[in-house]
């Protein structure tokens, strides 16, 4: 059995059901779905889309900062979004978080996401 590493860090929103914020194991760190909430209130970022990916992309972060690593070690993210019109709004704001090569992804539209949101993110880390 491959041991676990629970990682977690204030600097996301806390868990909020059964689920941890991150997990390490075999080498690599696999990022719950993050939405885009505040860590210190709990709630939706204000503003439009853009603001709403760009905390989602702040999220990750601090998760991948916790775990000892930088953005370049993401290696997939998975992106859900509940109106894929705003796809090009995902580029525009990724592009500021990640240089070539890109991590691997894919976009989903989704009928809901957790709390009413636009936007929910998961990654896949290499910790090496």
């Amino acid at each position: 059995m491959t041991t676990r590493q629970i990682v977690e860090t204030t600097r996301a929103p806390a868990a909020i059901g059964t689920y941890s914020q991150a997990v390490k194991a075999g080498g690599l760190l696999f990022i719950s779905g993050q939405i885009p909430f505040v860590p210190d209130t709990m709630e939706k970022v204000d503003g439009d889309i853009n603001a709403q990916i760009a905390q989602v992309f702040d999220n990750l972060k601090a998760i991948v900062e916790e775990a000892g690593v930088t953005f370049d070690h993401v290696v997939k993210i998975n992106i859900y979004l509940t109106n894929l019109a705003h796809f090009p709004q995902v580029n525009a704001v990724m592009a500021t978080y990640f240089k070539k090569p890109y991590p691997a992804r894919a976009a989903v539209e989704v009928s809901a996401l957790p709390r009413g949101v636009e936007v929910e993110m998961e990654a896949i880390v290499t910790l090496s």
